[in-house]
């Protein structure tokens, strides 16, 4: 299992290339299937991180993070199932 701090190196190679797609390896299984999506207030460049591997379905969550320009959050206040749609239920590195 890979740590928390491998967790965040991967976050931040994957976020300086945002909106770009990820062909970072995943720090737990090497796959390249990360997924980065924020949720935050509307109009607002701070919100939540959810990054994780589709594979192993590992990662993390971040809390007050800087939301890339060109990268559309999901709106904080809207319905559940569409902030939710499309994130699994991964297990989270602490």
């Amino acid at each position: 299992m890979a740590t928390f701090d491998e967790w965040l190196d991967a976050y931040d190679s994957v976020y300086r290339n945002q909106p770009a797609p990820s062909n970072v390896q995943c720090p737990n299984c090497g796959d390249r299937t990360l997924r980065l999506i924020f949720t935050g207030p509307h109009g607002s460049r701070y919100g939540y991180a959810f990054f994780w591997c589709d594979t192993c379905l590992e990662g993390i969550h971040l809390s007050r993070a800087p939301i890339p320009d060109g990268v559309m959050a999901r709106a904080i206040d809207g319905p559940a199932e569409e902030r939710s749609r499309g994130i699994p239920n991964y297990r989270l590195v602490t």
